[in-house]
C-alpha cells in the first residue's frame, strides 16, 4: 500500500507519499481498500500541529473516506468483506488502504456512489446537527449561511431547504451565488459587491434571519449578528477564515438571540444512538435525491500537495476529493 506519511507536523509540504506495509486489523477493525477521500479545513490543521486532535507520530491523514471492506478483525458483524462503506475516523484517509474502526463505518445502501461517500459525513452530519439539533430550525424560518459555497455550506443550503426553511446564502464571488441558486438558495449576497447588513434588512423585511449558521468566523460575523432576528439562534461552526471573532454580550441581549454552539464530534460521541438516527436520515435523503454533495473536482491521490494548494485559494465550491483510479 502507498500513503501520505506526516512525520513532522509542520505543514502540507513535510508530508511523503511512501510505500508501507499492508496491515492486518485487529480486534473491531476493518482493513478499508480507499476508493475516494475527501479533503477538509481539519486535515490541513492536523499536518500543521494546529488542530484539537494531535494524532501520535508518524500518521496518514486523511478524516474522511469511502471504500471497500477487504479484511475483518475479530469481533465485526454488521460488515463483510466486499461491503461499501463511508468512513470518518479521523486520519488514515490519503492512502491507497487503512485499517478503521469498525464502529464508525457507515455501510452504503446500493447506488450511493464513492465519490459522494467521501464528502458526505463530515459536512452533513455537522450541518443537520447545526440546524436540526443545535438551532431547532422550523419550517418557514429564515436561514442565513455564510461561507454557502463550501463543503458545510453547500450541505446547509440543501438541509434547510429540505426542512422547508428559506436561505439566503452568502458567498464571496458571483459564481459561488450562482451556485447557491442552483442549490435552492431563495437569495444570495455577495460579500465583494454587497452589503451584509444592508442586504439581510433589505431581504427580511427588516425582520432578520432566525438563524445564522457561520462555518467562517471572521470580520462578517459581527455585522452578521447584529442582523439577527428576535429569539434567533447564532450557529458558530468554525472559523474557516483564521480569526476567530469575540461577539459584545450586549448584542445577544438586545436581541433575546443564542451563541450556539456546533460540536459533531463530540456529539456523535456522546449521543451515538441520536447520532446513528441522524445518519440514517440523511441517507434517506441522499436517496431520495434531496441532498447531493457538490463536488468541486477529483484529484488523484498521488497529487495530494496540488490539492491543498488548491483548497488554500479560496476558490473551492463544495468539496474536493482524492481519488485511487477511476471511481
Amino acid at each position: 500500500m502507498h500513503a501520505w506519511l506526516c512525520e513532522d507536523p509542520t505543514g502540507v509540504d513535510a508530508l511523503n507519499w511512501k510505500e508501507l506495509p499492508t496491515p492486518t486489523p485487529g480486534p473491531g477493525e476493518v482493513l478499508v481498500d480507499i476508493k475516494a477521500a475527501s479533503l477538509n479545513f481539519p486535515d490541513l490543521l492536523i499536518v500543521q500541529n494546529k488542530y484539537q486532535i494531535k494524532p501520535p507520530l508518524p500518521f496518514v491523514p486523511g478524516a474522511e473516506y469511502a471504500g471497500t471492506v477487504v479484511a475483518l478483525g475479530d469481533g465485526v458483524k454488521h460488515l463483510k468483506i466486499g461491503q461499501a462503506v463511508a468512513c470518518l475516523s479521523g486520519t488514515g484517509g490519503f492512502g491507497t488502504h487503512t485499517l478503521a474502526p469498525a464502529a464508525l463505518c457507515m455501510p452504503l445502501p446500493p447506488g450511493f456512489a464513492m465519490v459522494d461517500a467521501a464528502a458526505f459525513i463530515m459536512t452533513y452530519a455537522t450541518s443537520h446537527h447545526a440546524l436540526v439539533d443545535r438551532a431547532q430550525l422550523k419550517a418557514s424560518e429564515t436561514v442565513l449561511v455564510l461561507g454557502a459555497a463550501g463543503g458545510v455550506g453547500t450541505a446547509a443550503i440543501q438541509i434547510a431547504k429540505t426542512m422547508g426553511a428559506k436561505v439566503i446564502a452568502a458567498a464571496s464571488s458571483a459564481e459561488k451565488c450562482a451556485l447557491c441558486t442552483t442549490l435552492g438558495a431563495d437569495a444570495t449576497i455577495n460579500y465583494q459587491t454587497d452589503n451584509l447588513r444592508d442586504a439581510l434588512k433589505t431581504l427580511t423585511g427588516g425582520k432578520g434571519p432566525d438563524v445564522i449558521y457561520d462555518p467562517v468566523g471572521g470580520d462578517f460575523a459581527e455585522q452578521a449578528f447584529r442582523s439577527i432576528a428576535w429569539r434567533g439562534r447564532y450557529l458558530v461552526v468554525g472559523f474557516a477564515s483564521g480569526p476567530i471573532p469575540a461577539l459584545p454580550f450586549n448584542l445577544a441581549l438586545l436581541k433575546g438571540a443564542s451563541i450556539v454552539g456546533v460540536f459533531w464530534g463530540d456529539f456523535a460521541k456522546r449521543e451515538p444512538q441520536a447520532n446513528a438516527a441522524m445518519m440514517q436520515e440523511l441517507a434517506q435523503w441522499y436517496g431520495q435525491g434531496k441532498i447531493k454533495p457538490v463536488i468541486d473536482r477529483t484529484i488523484p491521490m498521488a497529487d495530494l500537495k496540488a490539492a491543498f494548494a488548491h483548497m488554500g485559494s479560496r476558490q473551492v465550491m463544495g468539496k474536493l476529493v482524492m481519488v485511487n483510479g477511476p471511481v
